[in-house]
């Protein structure tokens, strides 16, 4: 199965780039575009600004963008075959979402982690699905109107100057070329998207190992700011909105890295939260699953990879960058006998005193510390850490009986 990851992400990605070239909006909704223009780059101006957008914030971007659709169509004739995200039962529901959400963060800057995880998990995976249905299904709809405008297809009516001045050197009938610029436009757009909503999406899974409610409220005020300004510049010039979406675009370009391994690590995260599956997990005797901490050199932090260890006792961690490219391995720089496992509220990491933190534990594992100390020959057992630890402070403090904990 491990073998099959790499295929199967292959076909998962083609088929999100390759799908939507088959779909056609059923009425224009074409991008912003300054008035009275309707040359191609001005509609390529508003398409990149729509894109960046929606990927800062799918669910939002989405919302937003269909309401806009829905206030400024003709009349209900032209209102009734918009898509669906502009339609009443998508937008408001979707909207009311996003309100709940901003309340339990209002609430969740004074309320203890613990019970305000769960709903940033849950929030967590309403990006993810959001951004996917985005991805397949609102992107390439915007990116195939661009593709009409940018072929004279839906402006030829309204506007036979542009009609000719694309198509001047055709003779006879005009063929309809808006599948051959779909072949373009769509994954253009779609790639732009998967840029900017990972490096946005990486706020969720911050907000996720983020131990305080106030620093969650600080990243999900700086993305929102970002959004409203991008609205505000393509609203007053779509070209200082698309100049304003390439600075976000280039900048996410730059992060995508960092960005990718927040998003595998989320993802892990939230699969084996609501699934529960650390009462199905039982950790191997060797070659573990594992994520890089911040101190393992040479590694970049939080890289998806195995944790092995072997033969005369050294441990190794084998990983894969991008999950796809060839297998490298990075030497654990201190023996077993230094490292302990650090039981945290919601996932467990592995440190020794000497270099800090070198793994982090998928939530899984919680429940499953000690197996995993003994099975690595860890020298330092099993400790609190993080909450868990500044819990048992506390219940010493105030004269409760703290979690002991067996060392070596």
């Amino acid at each position: 199965m491990k073998r099959l990851a790499p295929l199967l992400l292959s076909l998962t990605l083609a088929a999100v780039l390759a799908t939507p070239l088959t779909a056609a909006p059923a009425a224009p909704a074409a991008p912003a575009a300054p008035a009275g223009d309707r040359s191609p780059s001005a509609a390529l101006a508003g398409a990149v600004s729509t894109v960046t957008g929606i990927a800062i914030s799918p669910l939002l971007g989405t919302s937003v963008y269909g309401a806009y659709l829905n206030v400024t169509a003709k009349d209900a004739a032209a209102r009734a075959q918009l898509p669906w995200f502009a339609q009443w039962g998508f937008f408001l529901p979707a909207l009311l979402i996003i309100g709940v959400c901003a309340a339990k963060d209002s609430l969740g800057a004074v309320l203890p982690p613990g019970f305000k995880k769960p709903l940033d998990v849950l929030e967590t995976m309403e990006n993810k699905a959001s951004g996917l249905v985005a991805a397949g299904a609102v992107i390439p709809l915007t990116m195939g109107t661009l593709s009409k405008l940018l072929a004279g297809g839906s402006t030829a009516a309204a506007d036979p100057g542009f009609s000719a001045a694309g198509l001047a050197m055709l003779s006879g009938p005009h063929p309809d070329l808006a599948w051959l610029l779909n072949l373009l436009t769509v994954p253009f757009g779609v790639a732009m998207f998967a840029l900017v909503w990972m490096a946005s999406h990486a706020i969720n899974v911050l907000i996720l190992l983020s131990p305080w409610g106030a620093i969650d409220a600080a990243l999900k005020a700086m993305r929102a700011g970002l959004l409203g300004l991008l609205t505000l510049a393509a609203t007053i010039n779509p070209w200082v909105g698309a100049a304003l979406s390439l600075v976000v675009i280039v900048v996410a370009y730059f992060v995508a890295g960092w960005a990718f391994r927040l998003t595998v690590f989320g993802s892990v995260f939230c699969w084996d939260f609501f699934t529960v599956r650390r009462r199905r997990f039982v950790p191997a005797e060797n070659d573990n699953p594992v994520f890089a901490g911040a101190n393992l050199a040479g590694v970049p932090p939080r890289t998806y990879g195995r944790l092995v260890r072997r033969t005369a006792g050294a441990l190794e961690f084998i990983y894969r960058p991008w999950l796809v490219l060839p297998e490298r391995r990075a030497a654990v720089p201190v023996p077993p006998a230094q490292l302990a496992v650090g039981r945290g509220l919601f996932f467990s990491s592995l440190s020794a005193e000497a270099v800090g933190t070198l793994f982090l534990l998928p939530p899984r594992y919680r429940g499953h510390e000690d197996v995993v100390a003994r099975a690595y020959l860890l020298g330092g057992g099993v400790k609190d850490a993080g909450l868990r630890r500044a819990w048992s402070v506390l219940k010493e403090l105030f004269g409760g009986a703290a979690t002991r904990t067996q060392l070596g």
